[in-house]
């Protein structure tokens, strides 16, 4: 996944807004397959359970079945086709999603040799803010912070002042 760059600055700026957030005695219920942010998790004391590759947007058995405090998506939620059930599904009262933020210079990303490696959704932020509303949840928290690349170009030089990520912290607000 990483062979030729390790998103270094993104790991650390999402596990920072973990850290503001959620507490190391919290079970997360992380989904994608263990990657290497869920062994930095680890790492830093939090129990972390992953799904296991199945096709979240027709089966969120997972979601239903596990017990987790935490629900955590990063840089997943672009790959779904169905995100609004996903998070229905969702079981506990607290998340955190990070997503990759359309960029006006640059076109959705499709890798032409992994299915599994491609953006359905390119997000600007007031849709996953809309998503997260109409789901019922509440964000308390959300931050956005650029991904600049060690390439020379037009793209690259934009990449250093422009919002690449999107973060957010949210809560389940009560349904009467």
């Amino acid at each position: 996944m990483y062979e030729k760059t390790f998103p270094n600055k993104r790991f650390k700026h999402t596990l920072e807004f973990l850290q503001k957030h959620i507490s190391t005695s919290e079970i997360i219920f992380d989904l994608g397959v263990p990657n290497p942010f869920s062994k930095i998790m680890i790492e830093n004391g939090y129990t972390v359970k992953n799904t296991t590759g199945e096709d979240i947007d027709n089966n969120q058995t997972a979601l239903q079945n596990e017990s987790y405090t935490v629900f955590t998506a990063f840089e997943i939620f672009e790959h779904l086709l169905n995100p609004y059930t996903v998070l229905e599904n969702v079981k506990c009262d607290k998340l955190l999603i990070s997503i990759p933020l359309r960029l006006w210079f640059s076109s959705a990303y499709r890798s032409k040799t992994d299915m599994w490696d491609r953006h359905y959704h390119e997000f600007e932020d007031w849709q996953l803010d809309w998503l997260l509303e109409k789901t019922g949840w509440k964000i308390i928290d959300r931050e956005k912070f650029t991904h600049p690349v060690k390439k020379i170009g037009f793209r690259p030089l934009l990449r250093f002042f422009t919002p690449r990520y999107y973060i957010v912290y949210a809560v389940k607000e009560k349904r009467e």
